[in-house]
């Protein structure tokens, strides 16, 4: 049995190492903040060989503190933050694609299609990307300019070199985002980005400002933040950089045989339109399709496996899904641009009305690795390549085969495991 004098000694000792602990804690981000201090001074070297004078860099990094609070950080002590989940990835396609918000988005599209006309044409005639894709993507990413960036692009990139999950690809966007302030493209003030660092109205990452981005405006300056014939210009040579052919469509949305088989739906599959015909896909709203069109190669798309739209999608359709590796992105891209020149939905409704949650579905993932039907990354996201692999599974189970990631598949590969 203890004595009360030593009762009293512990509880004083307990508090003393709570205090302790507590001011620890506090010290911390000083703690830290000193080696984000050490950390950026250490760049200096590698800044001054791609160009950045002491000048620049004193003035973008004086007083630069880190924001602990962003995505995707892997902080000392504490659990490693997660990316904010992508809507391209974590809705259904009916609330990605609100039929309000596209005939907003093309009625607005509309108008600046008027107000840019010369540019936009320029644009078209250099890069042979139609204006209203570029206009869409506008759109997608910043809602035509209206969407205020809310970070400081230089603190975003720095933070992420120094404590973010991929730090080396960000330790040279940070060097590539000083390089563009010493060349004068954008004052430090109005160089804005996302969580990610994406900045501009079309959201180019420093690395790909310096591979895509255009002066169109002949000013002497890359200006992706402000100027909208540079942005645009930007985002089309992006485009045309990574392969886009001009006077192809994106896709066609058709409507699927009954004897389609969603498997085939991988951009590997690819036939020539024609022969996609021939197996009983049909375009929708009694489209009549050239000799050329037809002889394009396209791939089977079905977002929702065998319910919702089905489309043919061209090369071009991929080039886009560069811009943004979603299948909803393109989606969007894609039909915003149709509905500016043509008010009609998509012909087939969106049916899904919930989806997994991207744990269950990095679990299928695993399992369809294990049995080797899935060879892609484990993301918890149900892509092209997942949604053929889910097929592959349900035809082995003996499942009815839709490729769509459901509870009820999920629970059979639990109890095949």
């Amino acid at each position: 049995m203890r004595h009360h004098g030593q009762s009293r000694g512990t509880s004083l000792a307990r508090s003393l190492a709570c205090a302790a602990v507590l001011l620890s804690a506090l010290a911390a981000p000083a703690s830290a903040d000193d080696g984000f201090t050490r950390f950026i001074a250490s760049l200096w070297p590698e800044a001054q060989k791609a160009g950045v004078s002491r000048s620049t860099f004193e003035t973008a990094t004086r007083g630069l503190q880190p924001d602990y609070k962003l995505p995707d950080l892997v902080l000392p002590g504490s659990q490693p933050s997660a990316a904010p989940s992508q809507a391209e990835f974590v809705q259904v396609p009916a609330d990605y694609m609100k039929e309000a918000s596209i005939a907003r988005l093309a009625a607005h599209g509309q108008g600046l299609m008027r107000q840019h006309r010369a540019t936009l044409a320029a644009i078209e005639q250099r890069y042979g990307v139609p204006s209203t894709v570029i206009l869409a993507i506008w759109a997608r990413e910043t809602d035509y300019g209206r969407y205020a960036l809310p970070y400081n692009a230089v603190r975003v990139l720095a933070t992420q070199a120094y404590v973010g999950r991929r730090k080396d690809q960000f330790r040279t966007e940070f060097i590539l985002a000083l390089k563009i302030l010493e060349e004068g493209h954008v004052k430090l003030k109005d160089m804005r980005a996302s969580w990610a660092g994406a900045m501009g109205l079309t959201q180019f990452l420093p690395s790909e400002f310096y591979k895509h981005a255009v002066d169109f405006d002949a000013d002497g300056h890359r200006n992706i933040w402000t100027s909208v014939p540079d942005a645009l210009a930007s985002a089309a040579q992006q485009l045309t950089n990574k392969g886009w052919q001009p006077g192809l469509r994106w896709a066609y949305e058709v409507k699927a045989p009954r004897n389609a088989d969603c498997t085939e739906g991988v951009p590997e599959v690819t036939k020539p339109i024609g022969e996609w015909l021939r197996e009983g896909f049909v375009p929708v709203r009694g489209r009549q399709l050239s000799a050329a069109e037809k002889a394009q190669r396209a791939s089977l798309l079905q977002p929702e496996g065998i319910y919702g739209p089905a489309f043919l999608a061209t090369k071009n359709y991929f080039v886009i899904k560069e811009y943004n590796y979603s299948d909803l992105y393109v989606l969007f891209v894609g039909h915003l641009s149709d509905r500016m020149t043509d008010p009609k939905p998509f012909a087939t409704k969106w049916s899904a009305s919930s989806q997994l949650r991207t744990a269950d579905v990095e679990v299928m993932q695993e399992h369809l690795a294990k049995i080797g039907l899935y060879k892609d990354k484990l993301d918890g996201k149900a892509g092209m390549l997942t949604r053929a692999a889910l097929g592959a599974y349900q035809k082995k189970a003996g499942l009815k085969v839709d490729c769509w990631p459901s509870g009820e598949v999920l629970r059979a590969m639990g109890a095949g495991r």
